[in-house]
């Protein structure tokens, strides 16, 4: 599925880029976090065979998590810009709030839109 992109001249506008921390991922036990060389124990690995295995899995799932994510977005960004709700956003907000160019923010909104009226059937496609 092809996704919006943000405008490649976003961060040129912007006075300083946000840093945002990486979301910690559940399932990776504390101790693992501390440590910046431990990412899901690829790093103990000997055997090149299963560490392709392994990290191809990894991938995998990052990138059906993150078209989720994006679709959940995309939901959120055409609710949040609902003209009909009296705490609608307005758009330079929305994109302020989300770290979008109005351009896609309006994109996302569209995208969002299609996806309420299909009943949110695309979330979990991928399988």
């Amino acid at each position: 599925m092809s996704q919006p992109r943000p405008a490649s001249d976003r961060r040129a506008e912007a006075p300083a880029p946000r840093r945002r921390r990486p979301a910690s991922l559940i399932f990776e036990p504390p101790e693992a976090v501390a440590d910046p060389e431990h990412f899901f124990d690829l790093e103990s690995m000997e055997d090149p065979h299963e560490l392709l295995r392994r990290s191809t899995e990894l991938a995998l799932a990052f990138r059906v998590a993150a078209d989720r994510a994006t679709e959940y977005q995309a939901m959120a960004a055409a609710q949040l810009a609902d003209p009909r709700r009296f705490d609608r956003m307005p758009l330079p907000a929305l994109a302020e709030q989300a770290d979008w160019s109005e351009d896609y923010a309006q994109k996302m909104i569209e995208f969002g839109r299609g996806l309420l009226r299909d009943g949110g059937t695309h979330i979990g496609d991928a399988d």
